[in-house]
């Protein structure tokens, strides 16, 4: 959290966007933001809060993409897990 922002990166993703992306909360407001461009996906938040949480998502992209990166290949070993059981 910083500023008031949670931000989040969920292993499993109901909302089910096809790019990678985390979710950011910031009091009633939520947004879903792509990585790494950082283009809106779904939702808002206010606009001094959006510029904050853009900063800080261009100071963590390399992570944010691994973090990303690494949720796609388990999510795909569950899977094949899953299915072969």
């Amino acid at each position: 959290m910083f500023y008031g922002i949670i931000v989040y990166l969920y292993f499993k993703d109901n909302k089910q966007h096809s790019v990678p992306h985390i979710h950011a909360k910031y009091q009633e407001y939520e947004v879903v933001v792509s990585i790494p461009e950082g283009d809106i996906l779904e939702g808002s938040l206010p606009n001094p809060k959006m510029k904050l949480l853009q900063a800080w998502i261009e100071i963590h992209r390399d992570e944010l993409i691994v973090d990303s990166n690494l949720r796609r290949v388990l999510i795909k070993k569950t899977w094949k897990t899953c299915k072969a059981a």
